[in-house]
């Protein structure tokens, strides 16, 4: 990818210059841009389904708020029945307050 070239379009669509545009897409290119994983995106959408904060989901669901980190920021995967947890709060949010009622 040559990325003045396709700087360049984006700009022109833009019709503006866009800073630190060029270095986005040499990272993207290289492969060493941001990746977000299907993982993290099901827990911060479970967290912001149940409207609480970190510390309050984390305590909710019975892990330590620095793991609850580390599964929003990637790096590290939630086990399988996390996982399947998460998707019942994310289709069922009343299940979350339901959890701290056990």
């Amino acid at each position: 990818m040559d990325v003045d070239k396709v700087a360049a379009a984006i700009e022109a669509d833009a019709g503006e210059a866009l800073p630190d545009l060029r270095q986005a897409l040499a990272e993207a290119r290289d492969g060493m841009g941001r990746i977000t994983t299907s993982e993290q995106i099901l827990v911060r959408q479970a967290r912001k389904q149940s409207g609480l904060s970190q510390a309050a989901f984390a305590e909710r669901i019975g892990t330590p708020v620095a793991t609850l980190r580390d599964w929003e920021q990637g790096r590290f995967a939630p086990p399988g029945a996390v996982l399947c947890l998460l998707r019942l709060i994310v289709k069922h949010p009343e299940l979350s307050q339901e959890l701290s009622e056990v």
